[in-house]
């Protein structure tokens, strides 16, 4: 990294991660629209999603423990970026339940590991070149704003997508282009110490129970979003919101969280890593505790700016807690099995039942959401109250 100039860097990280967000802006709100319109359910679609999701379980830690017995992060991503890319491509005539399965494995898991990597890759520069990890991220955020509202925008006037429509699946091709351009140009870090080491670093992560209490904590509060992530788009859509107005909302959300990244470094000094997860978990309980009871769009309005605490201080809070707790050599294995376990278990289990709820209870679902905000402000709790030297994370 110091091979290169540091506004180069800075401009070669911001830029990863403006990418991975232009995919995930437009598949958050309106993935789960095009595979309605290619004729499946909500329980199908939540399965969908969720096998993506438990599949992460397996092959993200994996791929962590590899790249860093290869020592070769940014070569992988160009591999992954790739991948995800073909596997999007030949969704463009698949429309029984199988063939979207499958491809979907295969892209939606190539695209998720991308980020562990990403973060390990910045997560070393912030250590070593004192980069501020708040404003590299911002671009994904400021990314995602312009990607939910130029597709909204667009698909509201075009009328898209249809039954027989690709339109979604089109922006999401261009957009995984994109990304694998930003991979290709990403700075590649330099061997660290540790790197070679990735099967040590994960049984050192499997033995640790603060590490399980961590991820535990961490799955509560982001699996409490998956309500929202899964069936927003459609809750909002039978309240009667254009999709302007959809993708106007969901950038909201980022748009608050934007202002919350570039804080960070001052919100991270007063509250510590712990503290801003804390804040994530008391935001999600009123965030989601009122989200399904109060609708309408002015409420809608108001509760996304708390999407600022729930994801934004919650993620900002974990990535700081791993950063300070795991040596840089096994950044990637730690951020994989960290990504894998939590999201892959966490999210996959809520998102499985997610569709069911939402079926059955519509906006009433999110109530169910709360409580596993709940779960993870009391899991905090629990890990502010070990400090005893021996629970901390073993430096492998």
């Amino acid at each position: 990294m110091s091979a290169i100039p540091r506004r180069s860097a800075i401009a070669r990280l911001g830029g990863f991660y403006a990418a991975s967000f232009l995919v995930t802006g437009i598949q958050l709100p309106f993935w789960p629209v095009w595979l309605t319109g290619r004729g499946l359910s909500a329980r199908e679609i939540a399965a969908l999603f969720a096998a993506a999701i438990w599949v992460k379980v397996v092959a993200t830690p994996a791929i962590g423990a590899l790249a860093d017995r290869l020592g070769r992060r940014r070569a992988m991503m160009v591999v992954l970026a790739g991948i995800a890319w073909l596997g999007y491509a030949s969704l463009w005539r698949a429309y029984d339940f199988a063939t979207l399965l499958c491809l979907t494995l295969i892209a939606g898991v190539a695209q998720s590991a991308l980020m562990p990597l990403g973060d390990s890759i910045t997560l070393a520069a912030v250590r070593r070149d004192g980069l501020d990890y708040g404003r590299i991220r911002v671009w994904g955020s400021i990314s995602f704003i312009f990607a939910a509202m130029a597709s909204g925008t667009l698909l509201s006037r075009t009328g898209a997508p249809n039954p027989d429509g690709n339109t979604v699946l089109l922006f999401v091709l261009a957009a995984s282009a994109i990304l694998l351009l930003a991979c290709l140009a990403i700075p590649a870090p330099p061997r660290e110490p540790g790197d070679g080491n990735g099967r040590s670093a994960l049984a050192g992560m499997v033995a640790n129970r603060r590490f399980w209490s961590f991820v535990i904590t961490a799955a509560a509060l982001q699996a409490s979003h998956q309500v929202y992530y899964g069936f927003g788009t459609l809750y909002w859509r039978s309240l009667g919101f254009s999709d302007a107005v959809i993708g106007c909302l969901w950038a909201e959300g980022v748009l608050a969280e934007i202002v919350l990244f570039w804080q960070s470094s001052r919100l991270l000094t007063r509250l510590g890593p712990l503290g801003l997860m804390a804040l994530g978990g008391a935001a999600g309980i009123l965030r989601w505790g009122l989200a399904g009871l109060v609708p309408g769009l002015l409420p809608a309005v108001a509760l996304q700016l708390l999407h600022a605490l729930t994801f934004g201080a919650a993620h900002l809070g974990a990535m700081n807690f791993l950063s300070s707790t795991v040596p840089p050599g096994a950044s990637a294995s730690a951020q994989a099995l960290y990504s894998g376990t939590s999201a892959g278990i966490g999210s996959g289990i809520v998102m499985f039942g997610a569709g069911a709820l939402y079926a059955s209870y519509g906006g009433h679902a999110y109530l169910f959401m709360a409580l596993l905000s709940a779960l993870g402000l009391a899991g905090v709790i629990h890990l502010a109250r070990q400090t005893r030297p021996s629970s901390h994370l073993p430096q492998v």
